[in-house]
């Protein structure tokens, strides 16, 4: 069962920012007075997508933000499948999405320089902000940095961070690219292309999901960029810390996936 509070008809915005959100009263109250902040109601409107929350997520929503928009799932999809059900019942109001984890800040003007750029390049498929770290605002962070890309084995790295060497931003990257993949993190999609290559995978459960969709987006021949004039600080690591052996077993079986998945059969 689905709950959600938008009318087609009061829908004036281009862009549905979505904080996916499953018992993180912590990080709503934290960070969600920044994105209510800084994001312009000219071209955005804010939703959080909570999936079947016991905690008090729910009433703080009501309480402290009743400007911000609600979709209420019964129950836990996931994080996968809670985008994809967001994002379907958005679709027909909204031309783009902004997938936002709940432990991003943004401060300034964050979304414009992205919408603009989906605007004017239609063969973008998505994109991302530059992504910087919320401990250390001054060097990148982990996921995402300033855009993401494959080597020739199939494993992930940004400009910014490579394997868990991070780069202090010095400006270096303001330029924006074409890349192999956007973050999760902070990643703008245009919702039909979304939808028409079936959104996130949940057989993935965590790590990965994101990369996998992008390279399907490519491969529907159409392109992703990092657009670094637009910043967001992510804290990182809230679902599993780095030393968790799940993590690294997530890692490895999606990446595998993911190769299996997008890669030409050979013969």
């Amino acid at each position: 069962m689905t709950e959600m509070t938008v009318a087609a008809e009061s829908v004036p915005a281009r862009v549905a920012v979505i904080i996916l959100n499953w018992n993180g009263e912590k990080f709503l109250r934290a960070y969600l007075p920044s994105v209510v902040r800084h994001t312009p109601s000219a071209i955005a409107d804010v939703f959080v997508a909570d999936n079947g929350s016991t905690d008090g997520s729910v009433d703080l929503l009501k309480r402290d933000f009743p400007n911000v928009r609600t979709i209420l799932f019964s129950e836990n999809h996931g994080f996968a499948e809670g985008y994809n059900l967001a994002i379907k019942e958005l679709a027909p109001h909204y031309k783009y999405s902004v997938l936002l984890n709940s432990d991003v800040e943004v401060k300034d003007d964050w979304l414009t320089p992205m919408f603009n750029f989906m605007e004017s390049h239609p063969e973008a498929g998505a994109v991302q902000p530059k992504i910087l770290s919320l401990t250390e605002p001054e060097k990148f962070e982990y996921a995402g940095a300033a855009g993401g890309f494959l080597d020739r084995n199939g494993y992930p790295y940004c400009r910014g961070r490579i394997f868990g060497t991070v780069e202090t931003d010095c400006g270096q990257y303001d330029s924006p690219i074409q890349v192999d993949w956007a973050s999760g993190a902070a990643l703008m999609v245009d919702n039909s292309l979304y939808l028409s290559v079936g959104g996130l995978d949940k057989a993935f459960f965590a790590h990965m999901e994101e990369i996998d969709l992008c390279w399907r987006m490519r491969l529907a021949g159409r392109q992703l960029w990092a657009v670094p004039s637009g910043a967001v600080y992510h804290l990182g690591g809230g679902s599993l810390p780095a030393s968790n052996p799940r993590k690294t077993y997530l890692n490895f079986r999606n990446n595998l996936l993911m190769l299996r998945k997008n890669l030409p059969r050979s013969g």
